[in-house]
């Protein structure tokens, strides 16, 4: 291969890096094409919104107000329960943030994904239950800005997503109408039982109350969930609640709302265990089914 002028500056290393990536790009040239594949999200009912379970999990969307956020994350390890790893850079995202990002995932679901998503921030809030006002427009710009300029990488073992949270995309300063794109490889964690159906009903009951909110999507994405300690559920919140005696005092406050919107049956702490009582859905339910082991007939 003959060296141009721009690989004596790139180096040998650079160079190598540059032919090897020209390599691949004629092998994929080279390859037969079919029709493109459009990468589809479930299509979840109106009444519910979709998210990853590796998103639930953990606290890339904190339990935590939106005043108190951190500035900037650079490629920190986000608490997630055990069997997910979360890498993070961007500002600290809260509750509300995720609200924003499964709304668009909502509009997402009923077309391919990478298509471009068309629509107003007027009826982005109305559908978010937000006040439409100019702070409202001033919000939601704000959260698509945290939501765009973001960098994660989630993984579950099995399979890793790199990149954004959302594509960039534009905004029509006469109309106030967006246009933003869903990367269509986060589909690999919208795969069966990787991902859960959130009430958007309960959720809206339970607005303003960070702990709460958290916890309603965290154990949505159970459908038998283990009890937990006081101690590994403030850590999975991001709660910056900073002594344990109060964590706990906001825990059974959030747990009580949590049963009052009828997200879960009950719940009980013993010896700093917390036990939750869930309502699974039914796919949950098929779930729960599957795994027990059938009952032996009488003889």
């Amino acid at each position: 291969m003959a060296e141009t002028p721009g690989d004596a500056k790139l180096g040998p290393a650079g160079a190598h890096l540059m032919a090897f990536s020209h390599k691949m790009q004629q092998r994929e040239a080279q390859k037969p094409r079919g029709p493109a594949k459009v990468l589809q999200l479930p299509l979840w009912p109106e009444a519910k919104r979709g998210a990853p379970n590796a998103v639930l999990r953990g606290a890339l969307f904190a339990a935590i107000q939106g005043k108190g956020r951190i500035a900037m994350h650079r490629q920190e390890l986000i608490a997630t329960q055990d069997g997910v790893t979360i890498r993070y850079t961007g500002d600290q995202l809260d509750q509300a943030d995720l609200d924003v990002w499964e709304a668009i995932l909502h509009l997402a679901r009923l077309q391919g994904l990478g298509t471009e998503l068309h629509f107003t921030a007027h009826a982005f809030l109305k559908a978010l239950g937000r006040q439409t006002g100019k702070s409202g427009h001033d919000w939601l710009s704000s959260a698509f800005a945290r939501l765009g300029a973001t960098w994660v990488e989630i993984s579950d073992g099995h399979r890793t997503y790199l990149g954004s949270l959302i594509e960039g995309g534009a905004r029509d300063e006469d109309t106030g109408r967006y246009v933003l794109e869903i990367n269509p490889k986060l589909v690999r964690f919208f795969g069966p039982t990787h991902w859960t159906q959130i009430d958007w009903e309960q959720r809206q009951t339970l607005r303003r109350k960070p702990l709460a909110l958290w916890l309603h999507g965290f154990y949505a994405s159970h459908a038998e969930p283990f009890p937990l300690t006081v101690e590994y559920l403030h850590k999975l919140s991001g709660s910056q609640t900073k002594q344990l005696r109060y964590f706990k005092k906001n825990l059974i406050q959030a747990l009580r709302d949590l049963q009052a919107a009828g997200a879960i049956r009950g719940f009980e702490i013993r010896d700093d265990l917390v036990h939750v009582q869930t309502v699974p859905s039914q796919s949950q339910r098929k779930h729960l089914a599957a795994r027990r082991p059938p009952a032996r007939r009488r003889k």
